[in-house]
């Protein structure tokens, strides 16, 4: 299995959504500050102030992170490769993530609120203690439309590769069956025998 994905263009929508919330909230906090001025009697100047830059701030916000963004988004490349998955990302520095299928131990599905609205999702590759994130991730394959066809395939990769851990939690214990477990207390008394014998 081969594949080169882009994300779609309703990731670079979802990011403006974003910044919409981010400045809807600013203007909201400083509404409150205002309210709070006004019935504290202060003065009118430090409000028309205060909106000034608020105002500032968030255009300045919009006229840098949005062209950030699209870069960013019309950078991002991942490939499904037979024995790994490749993330080719990078505005000015462009850089190339290998995450070996041996190394992974599970592709999270995630959507947030905006994923669910937009009809987009996103995979994060959960590896065996190598992630240098604070989410505990190696990877992320963001803005994908066919997310559960992928998902499905990228978990049925992980299946064949590692059929017992895929099968089992860390909490939830190998289970044997009765035979199994009599055959191996069986040995462990021959052993014993033969121990005590000599």
């Amino acid at each position: 299995m081969e594949e080169t994905i882009k994300p779609d263009r309703k990731l670079f929508t979802k990011t403006i959504w974003v910044l919409a919330t981010i400045s809807a909230f600013i203007f909201a906090a400083v509404l409150i500050i205002t309210l709070i001025i006004l019935v504290a009697g202060g003065e009118p100047e430090a409000l028309l102030v205060l909106w000034l830059l608020a105002g500032l701030a968030a255009v300045a916000v919009w006229f840098i992170a949005c062209p950030i963004a699209w870069l960013w988004i019309k950078n991002l490349s991942y490939f499904i490769l037979d024995d790994r998955v490749t993330i080719q990302k990078g505005i000015l520095t462009k850089t190339q993530q290998n995450i070996p299928y041996r190394s992974v131990t599970d592709f999270i599905l995630q959507r947030t609120l905006y994923d669910r609205i937009l009809g987009i999702g996103s995979i994060k590759i959960q590896t065996a203690g190598q992630s240098q994130t604070p989410g505990g991730y190696e990877g992320s394959m963001a803005g994908l439309v066919d997310y559960e066809r992928l998902h499905g395939q990228l978990k049925e990769k992980l299946r064949s590769l590692h059929p017992v851990s895929e099968s089992l939690t860390t909490a939830e214990p190998v289970r044997t069956s009765t035979a199994q477990l009599l055959e191996q207390i069986l040995q462990e008394l021959k052993a014993i025998r033969s121990n005590t014998e000599k």
